[in-house]
């Protein structure tokens, strides 16, 4: 079973090119100003233009208005809309506007959790499962913070989906064994402090990936 990654909130030249040298089918950007990870408009845009063909370049986003998302999708040359807090509703009005695939953010702490996915049948592309952040978190994801991944063991996913929350080069083996997933989403597992992504750090992950 193939595997493949996206490292998420990458916001240098070598972090980027690491990402990509080492295989990753998705490299994320995040346009959400509270976070450490977030990028200026000519920062997207001198990212962007160093992501060749084959890899795609995923936007994320918390409940985004249509403002930041054009000026985010012009400027980061998005393919994908990652988006965090956004009801279904609003997430079918961005696909209807924009016409790009979207990635639905469903936060995960209990089996009840799970029931979110199926409100975005029709509407998003995929589902991305990620760890429920403490109550009063300053932001959605990106925190670190794992979920009890049993929780996917048996469950009847309704759309495409991938794994986020808390991966690691070292637990990645564990996290795929028992989900199930194929694709894997990781941003603070491979830093070496908030919003600092650590080269050698994405490389291990994306070793990790390639030895599964």
């Amino acid at each position: 079973m193939q595997i493949s990654a996206k490292i998420c909130g990458l916001s240098t030249p070598e972090t980027l090119d690491a990402a990509i040298d080492g295989g990753a089918s998705h490299v994320g950007f995040v346009f959400y100003a509270p976070s450490p990870r977030t990028l200026s408009r000519d920062r997207a845009a001198q990212l962007a233009a160093r992501v060749p063909a084959h890899v795609q370049r995923v936007g994320v986003f918390v409940d985004p208005d249509d403002a930041l998302l054009d000026r985010a999708i012009a400027a980061g040359h998005l393919d994908v809309l990652q988006l965090h807090k956004t009801p279904a509703a609003r997430s079918a009005a961005i696909k209807a506007r924009t016409g790009l695939p979207l990635w639905s953010a469903v936060a995960v702490r209990t089996r009840a959790d799970l029931a979110e996915a199926a409100t975005y049948g029709g509407v998003a592309d995929r589902i991305l499962y990620d760890a429920k952040t403490p109550p009063g978190a300053a932001l959605p994801g990106g925190m670190g913070v794992r979920f009890d991944w049993s929780l996917l063991e048996g469950f009847r996913h309704p759309l495409p989906w991938l794994l986020s929350g808390g991966l690691d080069p070292v637990n990645l083996r564990e996290a795929v064994a028992m989900t199930g997933a194929t694709l894997v989403d990781v941003s603070s597992g491979v830093e070496s402090a908030p919003g600092i992504k650590d080269v050698t750090k994405i490389r291990a992950f994306l070793q990790a990936v390639n030895d599964l």
